[in-house]
C-alpha cells in the first residue's frame, strides 16, 4: 500500500512556525479561561499559589507540543500514529474517546453561547428567565446549523476576524479587571496545602485543557513544513496555546476578587456581567458568543470523521442530525434540569481527563520505547496485521480503572477516594497517567511483541 495513505503529501506541509502559534492561541482565547482562573481560586489558594498553578497549568501544554513534534517528524496525524500503541483495531479505544472529547466540547460549546447570549440580553435589561434561556438556545444552535452553508475556508476567515475582536476586547476586559481588582482580598488570600488543593488546581487546568487537546497536537504538526526545526514546533504549539490560557485564567483570578460567586454561579456568565460595565458587556458577550460558531461547525465534522475511524459511515447530513440530536438533549439537561453548568462541566472534565491521561501516557511510552528511530508504515495501515496491540490496550484499560478507584465527585465516589484523593477528583487525572506508565514500562520489561519492533 502507498505510503501517502498514511503519510501527509509533501505538498500539504505548508504550516509555518507563526501559522501554527496562531492557530493554538486563537484556539485557547476562549471565555471559559476567566471560569478557569476563578476555579482554580476555589480550591483554596493564595494569590501566589493560584497564579503559579496557572502558569504551570497552561506550560502542560508542552504535552500536546511533543506530541506535535512527533507528527512533524512522521508526516502522520493522531489517530494514525495511534494506531502503533494500540493496533489498527484496538485504536478504536481512542477513536471513540475522541468522539466522546468531540461530542462533550460541542455540548460545552453550544451551552457556553447559549449562556453568553443570556448574559448579552441582560445587558441591555432583557429578564432572565427559562423562556429567554430556551430562546437564546435556539437561535445559538440555529446560528450553528445555519453556519453549515459556509465553506471551511469561509469560516476559517470567520474565526480569524473574530479571534482577534474577541482578542482585543479581552485585553480591554483584562484591563478592567486590573482596574477594578480587590487588590487587597487578592494579597490576603491564605495559602493552600500544596498537594491536596495547588496540585489538583494545576490537573484540573491540564484536564481542561493540555489533554483534551493532545488528541489534535500531531494533526497540526503533521502539516508543519518540513524544514521547520522541531524545537520550533514544539515551542509554538506549548507557548501559543499556553500564553492565552495563561493571561485569562490570571484575569480569572482578579475576576473572583470583583465577583466571588463566579467559580459556584451555575451561570458564571452572569456572575460575570456584574464585574464589566454594561455597555462594553453587551459587545463582549456578542463576539465572544460568535466566536464560538466556526469551532462548532468544525467540531461537529470531526466529529464525522472520527465516527468514521471507528468504522461508523454516515452521511454528513445524517451525521450533523445525530450530533444535533445528542447535544440538544445535553445543552436541555443542562441549561433546564440539572440547572448548574460548572458542576456538569466539571463532572465532564474529571471523566475525560481520567481516560485521555492514560492515553497520552501510553502514546508517549510506546513512542519512547519503541520508536526512537520512528514509525513503522506497515504498522499504520488499515489493513495492518496488528490488529491488537495488548500491551497499549491492556495498560490503557487498568489505568483508566484505577484512575476511576481514586476519582471522588459529585457523582461518584471510587473506593480509594479518601486521604489527599478525599474531594480531589483532579488527583485521579494524574494516577491514571502514572499508572499508566508504570504498566508500559513493566510490560516492556517482561513481554517482548513483534507489534514493538
Amino acid at each position: 500500500m502507498d505510503n501517502d495513505f498514511v503519510k501527509v503529501p509533501e505538498t500539504d506541509k505548508t504550516l509555518s512556525p507563526g501559522k501554527l502559534f496562531y492557530n493554538w492561541f486563537a484556539a485557547n482565547i476562549g471565555i471559559m479561561g476567566f471560569v478557569y482562573g476563578a476555579i482554580i481560586v476555589s480550591y483554596h489558594l493564595s494569590f501566589f499559589q493560584s497564579m503559579t498553578a496557572s502558569l504551570i497549568g497552561a506550560l502542560t501544554f508542552a504535552i500536546p507540543g511533543w506530541i506535535a513534534m512527533i507528527g512533524q517528524r512522521e508526516g502522520v496525524t493522531t489517530f494514525k500514529l495511534s494506531r502503533v500503541a494500540y493496533g489498527t483495531h484496538g485504536n478504536k479505544i481512542p477513536n471513540f474517546m475522541a468522539w466522546l472529547n468531540m461530542v462533550g466540547w460541542l455540548a460545552v460549546n453550544v451551552i457556553t453561547g447559549t449562556l453568553l447570549f443570556s448574559a448579552m440580553l441582560k445587558t441591555i435589561h432583557i429578564p432572565q428567565n427559562s423562556f429567554t434561556k430556551l430562546i437564546c438556545l435556539i437561535v445559538f444552535a440555529g446560528l450553528v446549523f445555519f453556519s453549515g452553508i459556509f465553506k471551511e475556508a469561509t469560516l476559517a476567515k470567520i474565526q480569524t476576524w473574530l479571534s482577534w475582536i474577541f482578542g482585543v476586547l479581552t485585553l480591554v476586559m483584562l484591563i478592567t479587571f486590573l482596574i477594578n481588582a480587590n487588590w487587597k482580598v487578592a494579597l490576603e488570600m491564605h495559602s493552600g496545602n500544596w498537594v491536596t488543593s495547588w496540585l489538583p488546581a494545576v490537573a484540573f487546568v491540564a484536564a481542561g485543557s493540555s489533554i483534551s487537546w493532545s488528541m489534535a497536537a500531531a494533526d497540526w504538526g503533521a502539516y508543519v513544513r518540513p524544514e521547520t526545526a522541531p524545537s520550533a514546533t514544539f515551542w509554538n504549539t506549548t507557548l501559543g496555546a499556553a500564553t492565552p490560557l495563561f493571561i485569562l485564567m490570571a484575569g480569572g483570578v482578579l475576576l473572583s476578587t470583583i465577583s466571588p460567586t463566579l467559580a459556584t454561579a451555575s451561570d458564571p456568565y452572569q456572575a460575570m456581567y456584574g464585574a464589566i460595565p454594561g455597555w462594553f458587556g453587551f459587545l463582549y458577550f456578542l463576539v465572544a458568543a460568535g466566536g464560538i460558531i466556526p469551532q462548532c461547525l468544525v467540531s461537529f465534522r470531526s466529529a464525522r470523521i472520527n465516527l468514521q475511524t471507528i468504522g461508523i459511515n454516515v452521511s454528513q447530513k445524517t451525521s450533523l442530525t445525530l450530533h444535533a440530536i445528542i447535544i440538544t438533549i445535553v445543552s436541555v439537561y443542562v441549561l433546564f434540569i440539572s440547572g448548574n453548568f460548572l458542576s456538569n462541566f466539571e463532572l465532564f472534565l474529571n471523566f475525560l481527563g481520567i481516560c485521555l491521561a492514560s492515553w497520552v501516557a501510553i502514546f508517549l511510552v510506546d513512542n519512547v520505547l519503541y520508536r526512537q528511530n520512528g514509525y513503522n508504515v506497515k504498522l499504520m495501515e488499515a489493513d495492518s496485521k496488528n490488529h491488537y496491540n495488548w500491551p497499549g490496550i491492556i495498560s490503557w484499560i487498568i489505568a483508566t480503572i484505577f484512575g476511576f478507584l481514586f476519582t471522588s465527585n459529585a457523582a461518584y465516589r471510587g473506593p480509594f477516594a479518601y486521604g489527599i484523593f478525599y474531594n480531589n477528583s483532579s488527583l485521579a487525572v494524574f494516577v491514571s497517567g502514572i499508572a499508566a506508565i508504570i504498566l508500559m514500562v513493566t510490560f516492556a520489561l517482561f513481554i517482548h511483541t513483534e507489534e514493538a519492533e
